[in-house]
């Protein structure tokens, strides 16, 4: 592994230098390609530089134990058993840091919330989802657009999927799909009875043109009048758009937008990222397991966190996770959950390893 890191610490000392050339930034694409090499190396040199700097003090230390002056000695030994602690601490860290990265990570994606077991409180709860999600992207700084939903009567969602944009949005928010069930007394019912419902999480990689080739052949694109919510003008017009993909069968719809064209634009960018999701399956050999994996049937046995409202729990069930911040979780505090979702999957990489 030194090595290795040491081969990475001469690539980042030359994108530096190539990065402070005069000119570089005339050349904006190959600026932003060293831009991103340099960031992702970063994390991996300064844990490597942090580790070369605390022996070089273990070192400085180590010439006092011999020190005439008892007390001197004895403080050395402590400092030197205070940064071997430390070194043993970031040489943890490098091998978190030198896993392989997933090619996805840094990539944007699409998140698809559906409403399962459970009818109209389902619904509501999948609304409570997307307003968490949405939460979190404000407080990552990322930019959230709706491309579909389909409401129900009570401010919840048969359906809603969106596009997450921003800094490392895949590397979050991987770990989010699958059954989300929620257990508490709905507001529809009347004699106070805690109900279980439950609502299905997919997360999508954003598909780019050049990750998918759409034959437009392979599409039948049908146009049709809007209906439920959005206004007087989206009801009274043919902007809504259903696109199906003729080989896989897979069908989108989009109504939200006054615009035809502007549905069409949004429904292609969730089929691309759709036919990504199962292009990448097929490589894996489980093109229908893994989709059944992540949202499975919609089905309460089947989740992978529950939200408990009487007792403000959040249970994460992969990890053996209880959080008692409901509330603040369902503020947009995911942070709480997801870092050691992901420190429990780097630990299991690293054993793998």
């Amino acid at each position: 592994m030194l090595s290795k890191v040491k081969e990475i610490e001469e690539r980042y000392q030359e994108l530096e230098n190539e990065l402070a050339r005069p000119g570089m930034v005339r050349d904006q694409k190959l600026y932003q390609k060293y831009m991103k090499e340099h960031r992702n190396l970063s994390p991996i040199v300064e844990t490597f530089r942090k580790c070369l700097s605390i022996e070089k003090e273990i070192e400085n230390n180590r010439s006092l134990l011999d020190d005439a002056d008892q007390e001197i000695r004895k403080l050395a030994k402590e400092e030197i058993e205070r940064l071997r602690s430390d070194l043993q601490q970031k040489e943890n860290e490098l091998k978190v840091v030198m896993l392989p990265q997933d090619p996805n990570d840094e990539k944007n994606i699409i998140l698809e919330i559906r409403a399962g077991t459970g009818g109209e409180e389902a619904g509501l709860f999948a609304g409570d989802l997307f307003r968490m999600y949405t939460r979190y992207a404000e407080l990552k700084g990322w930019k959230i657009e709706v491309l579909s939903q389909n409401q129900t009567g009570l401010k919840g969602f048969k359906e809603v999927i969106v596009l997450i944009s921003g800094e490392r949005v895949y590397s979050r928010l991987k770990h989010e799909g699958g059954v989300h069930r929620v257990q508490r007394v709905p507001e529809t019912e009347a004699q106070g009875r805690i109900h279980t419902s439950a609502v299905t999480v997919a997360v999508l990689v954003e598909a780019e043109e050049l990750d998918v080739q759409i034959n437009p052949e392979d599409l039948r694109i049908d146009v049709y009048r809007s209906s439920g919510h959005g206004g007087q003008h989206v009801n009274v017009t043919d902007s809504a758009v259903r696109i199906t993909h003729i080989p896989t069968g897979l069908v989108v719809t989009c109504q939200d937008e006054k615009s035809q064209h502007k549905n069409k634009a949004k429904a292609l960018k969730v089929l691309r990222s759709r036919l990504l999701d199962m292009e990448q399956a097929e490589q894996q050999s489980r093109i229908t397991e893994e989709r059944r994996s992540m949202v499975g049937s919609g089905d309460r046995s089947e989740k992978i966190r529950t939200y408990n409202f009487p007792q403000a729990r959040v249970t994460d069930h992969r990890i053996g996770l209880t959080l008692y911040r409901l509330d603040a979780i369902l503020q947009g505090q995911l942070d709480l959950i997801i870092d050691p979702i992901i420190t429990h999957y780097q630990a299991e990489a690293l054993k793998a390893a």
